[in-house]
């Protein structure tokens, strides 16, 4: 949907609209007994609105497309993700409140550990706490040492960190480290036009990291992923009309919002203080986007089971959402994470739908098969999610005469 022309036809409503995102909520049936993960989870609440809703499954991108994390918001959010790209590095920056200026480049980064011929055993290296990366940051930023560039280091959260280069003539047009598999060593730097010194740059950051942090058992290596400069992009708000506000723990997330111009609440790390923090601030805006991250985090582990029991977690806190009286609820994901793959996949993704107007259709139970024959479709483009919920909210005028 083209956001110039949504805008035209937003208008004012007294009304509120939850995005509950699950993150890597979608999943493909277990072995045992033919269902999927949120086919599983005992969800009486979830079932109860997806039976009063509309439910539907969702393309982030398009079809066979396996979308990022980035790129599975954006849809959702109503931008096109072929349109507005971006690095996750900047998303990171962005996230921890680093003062990304023009000409910077940031990347996001993996500790992770490989064995001694350099081959990558471990891509998170077993998940360290944020103290330790904590520790190792401050290692590195004391030794680091590339002449003519100022190199940043922050800790993100587990094993994520930020790199950020701040020098002249750099270009964010570089290709991950990461090759998203362990066996193999890490890829080589390598860039696009003009870009050769930065990939110098990278290059002699990660020998000085290899030998600053080789005998730091797991996280003994490093992978950088998403290089890219801050882009200037719409603000959600001005497009939607709606005082927005981010819901979310996990740094990429919070990015991601702050940069389409929501306003980010703090909260605390459980499910729980999420949605606590949903109802202190209820009065304030008129959208919330609220994310859970551990659907995603334990489909990437490969733990159906703990998938299971975060839905069933979420399922427990609706009745307190379904209290503050929206008009309009949207629960869905970014992208399906299948515990059976260990991680990101090209699957449509779970969607329903909510609100005191829509028109049920014939779906019970909030599940993939079930959402298949949903009056939303099969594979709805992610970015119409957002018009759908603005009608519903009342908030879009007729078009044309």
């Amino acid at each position: 949907m083209d956001l110039d022309f949504i805008s035209k036809i937003v208008k004012h409503a007294d009304t509120k609209i939850v995005m509950l995102v699950m993150d890597g909520i979608g999943g493909l049936p277990r072995g045992t007994d033919n269902k999927t993960e949120l086919e599983t989870a005992y969800k009486p609440n979830l079932d109860n609105l997806a039976n009063k809703g509309i439910c539907g499954l969702h393309l982030p991108v398009g079809p066979g497309i396996t979308p990022g994390s980035g790129p599975g918001h954006l849809g959702i959010f109503g931008f096109n993700p072929e349109k507005y790209q971006i690095g996750r590095g900047a998303l990171e920056a962005l996230g921890i409140d680093f003062d990304l200026k023009p000409g910077d480049i940031a990347a996001r980064g993996n500790f992770c550990t490989i064995d001694k011929y350099g081959n990558i055993t471990d891509r998170r290296a077993g998940r360290i706490s944020t103290e330790r990366n904590q520790e190792i940051c401050k290692l590195l930023s004391e030794h680091i040492n590339i002449p003519r560039v100022k190199v940043f280091i922050e800790t993100v959260k587990e094993h994520r960190f930020l790199i950020v280069l701040r020098g002249d003539d750099l270009k964010g047009n570089l290709i991950d480290t990461d090759p998203q598999v362990i066996g193999v060593k890490p890829l080589e730097p390598k860039g696009g036009p003009g870009s050769d010194k930065t990939v110098e740059i990278v290059k002699k950051f990660l020998n000085q990291t290899r030998d600053i942090i080789s005998n730091h058992q797991p996280a003994n290596m490093v992978l950088l992923r998403g290089f890219s400069e801050k882009p200037s992009w719409p603000s959600f708000s001005k497009v939607f009309g709606l005082r927005s506000a981010a819901i979310a723990c996990y740094p990429m997330y919070r990015g991601l919002a702050r940069l389409i111009g929501m306003d980010l609440l703090e909260t605390g790390q459980t499910i729980e203080d999420e949605f606590k923090t949903l109802e202190e601030n209820w009065d304030k805006y008129d959208f919330f986007f609220l994310h859970i991250k551990k659907t995603d985090s334990y489909g990437e582990d490969g733990n159906f089971d703990a998938k299971v029991k975060v839905i069933e977690q979420v399922d427990q806190l609706i009745p307190r959402l379904m209290n503050l009286n929206p008009d309009v609820v949207i629960v869905t994901g970014d992208h399906s994470t299948p515990s059976i793959l260990k991680s990101h996949s090209w699957h449509p993704v779970p969607l329903l739908i909510w609100s005191k107007y829509c028109r049920p259709d014939n779906v019970k139970v909030f599940g993939e098969r079930e959402c298949v024959t949903g009056g939303l479709g099969p594979m709805l483009p992610a970015v119409e999610i957002l018009p759908i919920a603005m009608a519903n909210a009342l908030r879009l005028e007729k078009f044309g005469a």
